[in-house]
């Protein structure tokens, strides 16, 4: 069925006319959100939930070959209408949460993300979600979703290195193969994915690694998920880490999670910046440490500092891929840190603020790690 001739939607950048004139649901009003859903057409197609916070797959460019663009400007009827393809494989609805920059999301948005897709996953006539998302950060908002996630249903979460304007946009098919793997019952209790330029990669191994070619998201240590080829999944690994319904982790729209640093290492570097972290009340910290997480002597004397005052520290590294060893260089039974393992800091940063809600023993915290 998903191997259909596709062809792009997007030439004679025919959105700009619709940009104006979308109708949105806005995440924010439950009852219209509620409302929304239920109005699904009743096929036996899956029906798929497409929620838009902004990004570059909304953006508009001033020209189709323009590399300056201002992102979040399209809605997500928009982005919707111009993949027809997508009525022949699900039966779609479009939820505007926002429209936004990634750099600009945080905790609270997050925290409001994560409670519409649980509330909507909770519906008989919701199949899967499907998120579209500034590339910045990204893999941070699927990690955070992946722990957060109370459901076997499908999240994915999806962008675009180009804006929807462009000559040669990559937000099209990325859309599409996104709604595909959502209806695609073969991915349920996988947690939340990523499926960019045709490759699928778990919420928790996913990362960007280049800022403007359009096979920038790789796996960390090479752990692809599998690849889709115009909507038809092939499944390479099996993912072993905890994740959505057995991870123990979940927020409401009232919780307020712990405040993480993530300081960066490098020569010359001081104590300064740990202990002021520390000072300024943050509740842990992820240590970006260089090789094997490791970081100067002096920067590892205030680590000791602020692990004595109760705040827990974690040594991931700045190298993307390789794993942190465990008292190797230096001694974590002795100094009282914990190893993000294969997680890079952004992760260990997002990781560590959900374990901070349920502990702040160091071997509790390590194995979180060890499992997540």
């Amino acid at each position: 069925m998903f191997k259909k001739t596709y062809q792009t939607a997007v030439a004679g950048v025919v959105i700009f006319a619709l940009a104006l004139t979308a109708v949105f649901v806005y995440a924010q009003d439950d009852e219209a959100v509620q409302g929304n859903i239920k109005a699904v057409q009743d096929t036996d197609l899956p029906n798929i939930v497409i929620i838009a916070t902004g990004g570059t797959i909304a953006g508009i460019g001033a020209s189709n070959t323009s590399a300056t663009y201002k992102p979040g400007q399209l809605g997500v009827e928009t982005l919707i209408q111009a993949v027809p393809q997508l009525n022949e494989i699900a039966d779609v609805q479009g939820v505007q949460f926002s429209q936004i920059s990634s750099q600009n999301m945080n905790d609270d948005y997050l925290i409001k993300l994560t409670d519409h897709v649980n509330k909507l996953l909770k519906q008989d006539n919701v199949d899967g979600i499907v998120i579209t998302h500034g590339t910045d950060t990204l893999e941070e908002t699927a990690y955070f979703l992946n722990l957060a996630v109370d459901s076997e249903k499908p999240v994915v979460v999806v962008g675009a290195m180009r804006p929807a304007t462009s000559l040669s946009a990559d937000g099209p098919l990325n859309l599409f193969n996104a709604v595909a793997l959502a209806a695609n019952p073969d991915v349920k209790g996988k947690g939340v994915l990523v499926p960019m330029d045709d490759i699928v990669v778990a919420a928790r191994d996913v990362t960007k690694t280049n800022i403007h070619q359009t096979d920038t998201f790789k796996a960390a240590n090479d752990n692809y998920l599998g690849e889709i080829n115009y909507g038809d999944f092939r499944e390479l690994r099996i993912i072993r880490k905890k994740h959505t319904t057995n991870s123990g982790f979940s927020v409401t729209v009232d919780s307020k999670l712990p405040r993480v640093a993530i300081i960066y290492a490098n020569q010359n570097m001081s104590g300064d910046l740990i202990k002021s972290a520390a000072d300024l009340g943050y509740d842990g910290l992820v240590i970006a440490g260089v090789g094997d997480g490791n970081m100067s002597e002096s920067a590892l004397l205030a680590v000791e500092e602020v692990i004595k005052q109760g705040i827990p520290v974690v040594r991931a590294s700045r190298i993307p891929s390789g794993f942190v060893t465990r008292n190797n260089e230096i001694n974590d039974d002795e100094v009282g840190t914990v190893v993000a393992d294969d997680l890079l800091p952004q992760k260990a940063r997002i990781l560590l603020k959900f374990a901070l809600t349920k502990t702040k023993d160091q071997k509790q915290l390590q194995q979180y790690f060890d499992e997540y």
